[in-house]
């Protein structure tokens, strides 16, 4: 089955200290696309400039990704630029533009609304809730968001959540909305909020879900070569969303198995710059890899 994303698309300016890239393909939207691609049609709602590179998005089309919803704006395109410290775990953001990103107001194509999976990529909780607005009862609804928006949003995010079947948050987005310095007691404080199942990304450290009835935590797949982090989370979900969508299911031992491959497209993500590892590989690498994480797992 088809997955809806609505999400930012970017050009990225993005240094570490394995290297640095101008105005490569960045953006919530296309990284989720790329990885979730590997397993389910996806379509995509997005905006960029009238100096955007289009022939970037040639690897996605050759996948069956759905661009209709792509809206072309007049202006320039979302620009993002930052620098990885030496640990990687943290970042300094050196730009940011969002030009024709700032007066997004997402416009489903008719043909989108009854898409059964829907992610709702790290915009503003207001946008999202447009989305579900314009939608026909979707099967099963994700949502990712940021520490901004349970800053300077707070209402809003709320309203949304209670709207979606699955909440992704990083480890300090959960302690920042519920309060709760635990993060364990902090994913089950935001099942609370209206979602049945949450998903608390931990970095390095690997990623939990904690549902109703049910707790399951995996590791990160352990690499020696990492060059840059950056979408890695919406990989993540990409991976996710795009096994869910191909199981046509989100039983507990779907979601384990989508967490595994969420874990293993994220790694192969980092790899490279910007989405070019993932532009590279195919459904056979995504299951050697998944392969061997679950002889690593496996007790």
């Amino acid at each position: 089955m088809s997955v809806l994303v609505v999400g930012s698309a970017a050009l990225d300016s993005v240094k570490t200290p394995y290297g640095e890239v101008k105005d490569a393909l960045g953006g919530s939207a296309f990284y989720f696309a790329a990885a979730a691609s590997l397993f389910a049609p996806v379509k995509i709602v997005a905006v960029v400039g009238d100096d955007f590179p289009l022939e970037q998005l040639d690897f996605l089309k050759a996948r069956g990704v759905d661009l209709a919803g792509l809206e072309i704006a007049k202006g320039k395109t979302f620009r993002w630029a930052g620098i990885y410290h030496p640990d990687m775990n943290q970042r300094d953001t050196l730009l940011t533009e969002l030009n024709v990103f700032q007066a997004f107001s997402p416009k489903l194509p008719t043909e989108y609304r009854k898409t059964p999976y829907v992610f709702l990529a790290n915009i503003h909780p207001e946008l999202q809730i447009e989305v579900l607005d314009q939608m026909e009862r979707p099967r099963l609804v994700l949502l990712d968001t940021m520490n901004l928006w349970i800053s300077t949003a707070l209402g809003s995010l709320k309203k949304v959540m209670a709207r979606a079947d699955v909440v992704i948050l990083n480890d300090q987005e959960a302690r920042q909305l519920t309060g709760e310095a635990n993060v364990i007691k902090a994913a089950k404080a935001v099942t609370k909020l209206g979602p049945k199942i949450v998903i608390v990304k931990k970095g390095e450290h690997g990623a939990f879900l904690v549902g109703p009835q049910n707790f399951f935590t995996l590791p990160a797949y352990p690499l020696e070569s990492l060059y840059d982090p950056t979408g890695a989370g919406d990989s993540f979900a990409g991976g996710l969303v795009g096994h869910i969508a191909a199981q046509a299911s989100h039983d507990d031992a779907v979601l384990r198995r989508a967490m595994a491959y969420a874990t293993v497209v994220a790694s192969f993500a980092v790899e490279k710059f910007s989405v070019d590892r993932l532009r590279q590989i195919g459904k056979k690498d995504v299951e050697e890899r998944f392969k061997r994480f679950s002889e690593m797992t496996q007790v």
